[in-house]
């Protein structure tokens, strides 16, 4: 069974933080409410004392970076006096001391914790602190676009299940497929992703056939998703911004794209793409 999203991203973003900060043992969790994380991954634990703990909004160290919204850090975890002592037998028995909780926050809204430890109570400077911030990031910004995906999706099954009639209504068609398209490479969870390039097959599909259909095209991924942006009237700067690429990458794909589909210009690439079905 593939792994799920939470599980591949929250790895992902806790091997990022023992590489560049040093730190032996990570550790993290997105929460399950408003008020409750479960600490689900580890990364270079000796034990599995902490996996499966559950952490209240308020309570130790990663409850209070929850709460308050921001990182915090002990010196040593067992003697902290700025830090309630509920998980004190999990964090013992893994033998942790110096610790950063840093929360995930996505749209002010907190949605997990990670954690860096070490073995010894030692200060723990900045470089660790922004190494902890950084894979924080990582995840808030997966969770985003998957949040992002699933609105656009609510959206936009409507629309193939019941495309618009009016040919003006198909521009909010075709910019929710662009979006979609461009968002595809971020998606982490392949499920979420294929559901997603599946929309926007039935959005093409659904366009096209209104259309009079041409001979088939094979284009790549990478192609459409330029011609999707082409399509909105996007220049190759802004085109290559919106998908992550370089300029002269986008100019790659789109003569290829355009030698594919027999076109001299653009906008005869993009008419040729919609009359195959390849665009909506």
């Amino acid at each position: 069974m593939p792994e799920s999203f939470d599980a591949v991203e929250m790895q992902a973003a806790l091997l990022r933080l023992r590489r560049t900060s040093g730190l032996p043992v990570a550790f993290g969790g997105l929460l399950s409410d408003t008020r409750h994380a479960r600490i689900a991954e580890l990364n270079g634990a000796q034990t599995t004392a902490l996996r499966g703990l559950v952490i209240s909004a308020g309570s130790g160290l990663g409850g209070k970076a929850i709460a308050l919204s921001r990182p915090c850090a002990v010196t040593d975890y067992a003697s902290s006096r700025h830090i309630s002592h509920e998980y004190d037998t999990a964090v013992a028995a893994e033998g942790l001391r110096s610790v950063v909780a840093v929360p995930v926050v996505v749209r002010r809204k907190v949605r997990g914790v990670l954690y860096g430890a070490l073995r010894e109570p030692l200060t723990l400077g900045d470089r660790t602190f922004d190494a902890a911030v950084a894979a924080a990031r990582d995840v808030e910004q997966a969770l985003a676009v998957r949040d992002e995906v699933r609105q656009l999706l609510a959206v936009t099954r409507e629309e193939v299940t019941d495309p618009p009639a009016a040919p003006g209504a198909w521009e909010d068609v075709r910019e929710a497929h662009r979006e979609l398209r461009a968002l595809a490479p971020k998606v982490v969870d392949p499920a979420l992703r294929d559901e997603l390039l599946a929309v926007c097959g039935r959005l093409a599909t659904a366009a096209g056939a209104r259309a009079p259909r041409g001979r088939g095209f094979q284009l790549a991924p990478r192609e459409v998703d330029v011609l999707a942006c082409v399509a909105a009237g996007a220049t190759n700067a802004v085109t290559a911004g919106r998908l992550g690429l370089r300029p002269e990458t986008v100019k790659g794909y789109l003569r290829s794209a355009m030698r594919k589909l027999g076109a001299h210009t653009r906008l005869e690439a993009v008419v040729a793409a919609r009359r195959a079905g390849l665009l909506p």
